[in-house]
């Protein structure tokens, strides 16, 4: 693992500097992880579409101008995207209830089956690597895992950081 001058910014320890760069090669890893669980799918769904498919079926619903602002894309953007995907079968489309021009989008049972083969494949392969470490090092692993998890979610929605005045987060809780 290579070390540069993140410790300092990460709060100046040596373990602040170890955890962000074993965060960075993790990420890194999670990053093929996920790419290659998109690859050769039918339909063929790009990481943004997938961020979509993960938003709404996380929230239950939502409309153009909720993908829109939780991505931090142009409405016309997110409408082009949530097009691809109600074409592709992975989202359902609807009027809303009040006004029949806000549309509501909502994972369909193919989009809901897509999402959790899609997760399936992630979690085999994450069993898989961690099956190669020793039952103490899981449990500490996962007790890390949740903490660190824990921290970036009260983090991001109290909006104590962002990337480019933008944060981070919205579209995963």
């Amino acid at each position: 693992m290579q070390m540069n001058t993140t410790h300092e910014a990460a709060g100046g320890d040596d373990w602040s500097g170890r955890c962000v760069e074993a965060l960075v090669e993790t990420s890194k890893m999670v990053t093929a992880v996920v790419a290659r669980s998109l690859a050769h799918r039918d339909p063929a769904v790009t990481v943004p579409q997938l961020r979509v498919l993960v938003m709404i079926g996380s929230r239950g619903t939502a409309n153009v101008s909720a993908v829109a602002e939780a991505l931090a894309v142009n409405p016309s953007n997110a409408s082009r995207t949530c097009e691809r995907l109600v074409s592709a079968g992975l989202l359902d489309r609807r009027p809303g209830r009040q006004d029949r021009r806000q549309v509501s989008l909502t994972l369909s049972p193919r989009g809901q089956r897509f999402i959790e083969e899609i997760l399936g494949r992630r979690r085999a392969v994450f069993a898989a690597v961690t099956s190669g470490m020793a039952v103490s090092e899981r449990r500490r692993l996962a007790e890390g895992l949740t903490a660190f998890l824990a921290a970036a979610r009260s983090s991001s929605t109290a909006g104590s950081w962002d990337a480019g005045g933008e944060h981070v987060l919205p579209w995963t809780l």
